[in-house]
């Protein structure tokens, strides 16, 4: 029970950093606002380390992969989400990135031999690119050049996300997973207030509002280190694929949230590329969890050919 009731919660947190990151751009440019974010979660994250006394790492390599991924997963994923979200609608923002897992498949091919492509995933990445594609058909068409460009940076977040995951799974499961987050950020936070500084000024000139300091506060805590804390748990107590199915609800959560309290719009195309976006997500996670029941059921079968008969 406690696991459902985290995994809810988890939904509700990603879900809901969309709508903190465009209130906050309201008030703050998107490179620094990204960068103190992440300046200030790190800070957290490495203070919780020395606290457990977690190992550090001690190769050149590890140190090396910790920075490639922290680039990858918070300079450029997370620059590209807030820059985009300036453009486009925050459940829009959360759909489009929800092309995550679709990127991971096709990345993991070449990275994960337990990875490989097959027909169901094959099948649900063209979903999720056909779903793309729609989706930026309607940005064109309507909303004109720069909130497709808004569409096309939150997709290429997606692709640098995945690619950052998938060298961790593929380099990093020898590294205590709070030391690689708190090391990622700063190799991220470093260079988006590199740029953000460069482009957008004095951090101390900015709109400091209350609702700016609230949206921060909230996706530093809430959003990053909660978060975390509460999804490295929720690995432990349940299934990969099952933790896996929060990708399914958070472009929901977000689309309603933007709804309700931004008055977002949603059209016929928002939400048929995003049903095919879900629906191809949907059937790479059915699919992974299928196999993983047979081959259960299969190591079962030959222990039980092999156990002795009971009296």
């Amino acid at each position: 029970m406690k696991a459902r009731i985290v995994w809810l919660i988890l939904c509700g947190i990603w879900g809901s950093t969309w709508l903190f990151i465009k209130i906050g751009l309201t008030d703050l440019p998107p490179f620094t606002f990204a960068g103190i974010r992440f300046l200030l979660a790190s800070m957290i994250l490495t203070l919780m380390v020395i606290v457990r006394r977690a190992p550090w790492p001690r190769t050149r390599r590890e140190w090396g992969l910790i920075a490639v991924v922290g680039v990858l997963q918070f300079a450029l994923n997370y620059g590209l989400v807030f820059w985009g979200e300036q453009y486009i609608s925050s459940g829009l923002a959360a759909v489009l990135q929800s092309t995550f897992p679709v990127f991971g498949l096709v990345i993991a091919h070449f990275y994960l031999s337990q990875e490989r492509m097959t027909i169901a995933k094959v099948a649900g990445v063209s979903l999720g690119v056909f779903g793309v594609a729609v989706i930026f058909s309607d940005q064109l068409t309507i909303a004109g050049n720069i909130a497709l460009l808004g569409s096309i940076a939150l997709v290429a977040s997606a692709f640098f996300g995945s690619y950052s995951n998938v060298l961790v799974k593929a380099y990093g499961t020898k590294i205590d997973p709070q030391v690689f987050a708190a090391g990622q950020m700063v190799f991220g936070f470093v260079p988006l207030l590199a740029i953000g500084i460069f482009v957008e000024g004095n951090p101390l000139r900015f709109n400091w509002t209350a609702k700016a300091i609230v949206c921060l506060l909230y996706l530093v805590v809430v959003g990053s280190v909660l978060a975390f804390a509460l999804y490295y748990w929720l690995v432990g107590k349940m299934a990969v694929t099952k933790t896996m199915l929060i990708a399914l609800v958070t472009p929901v959560v977000a689309v309603i949230l933007g709804i309700v309290i931004l008055h977002e719009r949603l059209n016929w195309r928002l939400l048929a590329g995003g049903a095919c976006i879900i629906s191809g997500i949907a059937l790479i996670v059915l699919q992974k969890q299928r196999r993983r029941v047979v081959r259960a059921l299969r190591r079962n079968s030959r222990a039980n050919e092999g156990a002795p008969l009971s009296q």
